[in-house]
């Protein structure tokens, strides 16, 4: 009765079948993951926005890698900025999608340690080999405060390190590659500085991240686990038509020849 599932077409199309489930199910896990990452870490970022500022060099140091758990952490710094090591970040957008530059100033401390500030977003000035005139930040001793961030990377940002650029522009913030430029330590990773806001909006502080959106990641999981349901009932379908199709088959009567003479005949 079902001697056709050994036929070798109908033996592909189970094990096809068979490999689509785990791997429906494997996917569906995967978004599940991908759901419960989006979670905690908007769950890291409500908390450490929440979380009183204390000084920079509280959370870190020379040479120090920013841990996740204290991305976004609220901290302060209280010194003078170093606009001439100031140095831009290439292909950065602001809040409207525009593509520019982030402004990366070193800013020397009371104790003389140096942490990098990014200050902001400016725009492209159409030119990408001269360096862009940046808005003056605040003269003499300032209080920054900002959200810590971790040094950029190729594997964490997508964003490839282009060498070769023109001077003082950089693709990616690394506190460790400022460090060997100005020749002196800097503290681990940079402040995303949030105040003082400059009088004319320019650079354009950043944004804080968003920390309600969690994605369709649940969604795309349960609609993968919906099809690793629905093959093993598309399959059984299948092959009921099938039965149902070669049992019709079988059960009509064979057309019957014309006898070869009356066919003659009818020719003549």
């Amino acid at each position: 009765m079902y001697r056709f599932l050994l036929s070798r077409q109908w033996v592909l199309v189970t094990l096809l079948a068979l490999a689509l489930i785990p791997t429906m199910i494997e996917l569906g896990f995967w978004q599940l993951h991908r759901h419960e990452h989006k979670v905690a870490q908007n769950t890291l970022i409500a908390d450490n926005l929440k979380a009183k500022p204390v000084p920079v060099t509280d959370l870190t140091s020379p040479g120090h890698t920013v841990p996740t758990s204290d991305y976004w952490r609220k901290v302060t710094a209280t010194g003078t900025y170093d606009t001439a090591h100031e140095v831009v970040v290439r292909r950065r957008t602001a809040a409207d999608g525009r593509v520019g530059y982030h402004v990366l100033t070193p800013f020397v401390l009371d104790g003389g340690a140096t942490v990098l500030v990014n200050r902001g977003w400016i725009a492209d000035n159409g030119n990408q080999m001269d360096f862009p005139k940046i808005p003056a930040p605040p003269a003499g001793k300032v209080t920054v405060t900002g959200r810590l961030m971790a040094d950029q990377t190729t594997a964490a940002s997508g964003i490839k390190d282009v060498k070769g650029l023109p001077p003082r522009q950089v693709m990616l913030i690394s506190s460790t590659e400022q460090a060997k430029a100005l020749g002196r330590p800097v503290l681990g990773g940079y402040i995303e500085q949030t105040a003082p806001e400059s009088a004319d909006d320019s650079p354009e502080l950043i944004p804080a991240p968003d920390d309600s959106s969690i994605g369709p990641h649940m969604a795309y999981a349960v609609q993968w686990w919906l099809f690793s349901a629905g093959v093993p009932v598309g399959w059984f379908i299948l092959v009921r038509r099938e039965k149902r199709d070669r049992e019709e088959a079988a059960a009509r009567p064979a057309a019957t020849p014309e006898p070869a003479t009356a066919t003659a005949t009818a020719t003549a």
